[in-house]
């Protein structure tokens, strides 16, 4: 159930995006209307089903977007859905609004009511279980500190790998170590390495 405190923060985030008000004004109305649940996850609106995330709203400075978790499922025979990360992203898919783009509203409500079918048809992408190559350098650091060891298990594995790829995708062992030396206070602080973006 839609909660009052979750729908404030609904309220404060869509206000805070002044230019895409509209848009997103309008895809609420349509998502709340088909009967699925408001809540915020991530820092930004997002769209469910008994507990399951179907829907995300979010705005960025360019851009904003809805995203549909299992939209690789969609039919999309107009083209308006794409795959933001080519590669890495298997069933999200995002409907992507600029300056000026107007929300469609007979398509979304096309795409919410199959994505709602879909969901109790049990249509869904499962994650790829990924085993996580810990750097050299962080694992060394691990093994110096215990404080650092603990924080880095703390972690979620999503925040894990963020740090790992980060760390271990510099060619030069000087550029790892230094990457290192900024993640190690936010990875004692159990905070991810992208957190600061998602409320953006």
């Amino acid at each position: 159930m839609t909660t009052q405190s979750d729908k404030k923060k609904v309220d404060a985030y869509i206000k805070k995006h002044e230019q895409w008000q509209q848009v997103m004004t309008a895809a609420r109305k349509v998502l709340l209307e088909s009967g699925l649940e408001e809540t915020v996850k991530w820092g930004a609106p997002a769209y469910t089903l008994e507990g399951k995330n179907l829907v995300g709203m979010v705005g960025f400075k360019n851009h904003c977007a809805l995203w549909f978790h299992n939209g690789v499922y969609l039919n999309d025979p107009d083209k308006r859905l794409i795959n933001a990360q080519e590669g890495r992203t298997r069933g999200l898919r995002q409907w992507r609004f600029e300056t000026g783009d107007k929300l469609l509203v007979r398509p979304l409500k096309t795409f919410v009511k199959e994505t709602i079918a879909n969901q109790k048809a049990g249509k869904e992408v499962k994650p790829k279980k990924q085993r996580l190559n810990v750097p050299t350098e962080l694992a060394a650091a691990m093994k110096k500190s215990k404080k650092l060891q603990n924080a880095f298990a703390g972690l979620t594995p999503g925040r894990q790998r963020e740090y790992a790829d980060h760390i271990g995708s510099a060619k030069q062992e000087a550029t790892r170590l230094k990457r290192l030396e900024k993640a190690r206070p936010l990875i004692e602080a159990g905070v991810g390495l992208n957190d600061k973006y998602k409320n953006c």
